[in-house]
């Protein structure tokens, strides 16, 4: 008789059971010292109320792991917002073409620890004694045009219709389109950041900052386009 009871209860009847008794261990609390069960840790058999005692640290443990993995990452986004914030009023303060090239490389190296920087603009300044400046100097047609099909910042290595452009001791790049009044279909340039650090900036990396200094940026250069 008791086997053909084993073989008629499963495993689901007593989890139903169980759910369906929410005071199951509250009245036959003495199981709870009863049953034992192996411990996770290897430490031979525990009973079940240490066993849900350690599962319970283990849980609050991750938890805790995943809160300060929280924390460090709001920390570190205040951080950048203040960079970002401080490079935009400086933007904003400038009121000459020649001096924001210099402005921008030097903010992106001292600020944002960008090993070098450089602007590039396809398109032609209002003032046209402003077209002899560096950042007018011509690119290939290959690479404006693989700029001009970005739809975000590219990071990671660089095209090949990059060669010849940037330095060759750098190792991660991040390319960033330069759009006329924010519109996406009218790209004049790029901001082009390069870093000797290999995983300075990686191809799964956020962009959400370097959307936003592409922004800034695009938004000063367009004063004299």
């Amino acid at each position: 008789m008791q086997e053909d009871i084993q073989n008629t209860i499963s495993v689901d009847d007593v989890k139903g059971y169980l759910r369906t008794h929410k005071n199951f261990f509250e009245e036959n609390a003495s199981l709870l010292t009863e049953i034992f069960l192996p411990s996770p840790h290897g430490s031979g058999a525990i009973s079940l109320a240490e066993r849900q005692q350690l599962a319970q640290r283990d849980k609050i443990r991750v938890q805790e792991v995943m809160l300060a993995q929280l924390i460090e990452f709001g920390e570190q986004n205040d951080v950048t917002s203040h960079k970002v914030h401080s490079f935009s009023v400086k933007l904003l303060d400038n009121k000459s073409l020649s001096k924001l090239q210099p402005l921008i490389a030097e903010n992106m190296q001292h600020v944002f620890d960008v090993t070098e920087s450089q602007v590039r603009i396809w398109l032609k300044p209002r003032d046209e004694s402003l077209a002899q400046e560096a950042i007018f100097v011509p690119v290939n047609d290959a690479f404006s045009d693989w700029v001009i099909t970005l739809e975000a910042p590219h990071c990671g290595t660089k095209p090949e219709s990059a060669e010849g452009l940037v330095g060759e001791s750098l190792q991660s790049f991040a390319f960033i389109p330069l759009y006329k009044h924010g519109d996406k279909k009218l790209v004049f340039g790029v901001l082009i950041l390069g870093s000797e650090d290999q995983k300075r900036f990686k191809a799964d990396m956020g962009l959400m900052y370097l959307k936003r200094i592409g922004d800034l940026v695009s938004a000063s250069f367009s004063n004299y386009l």
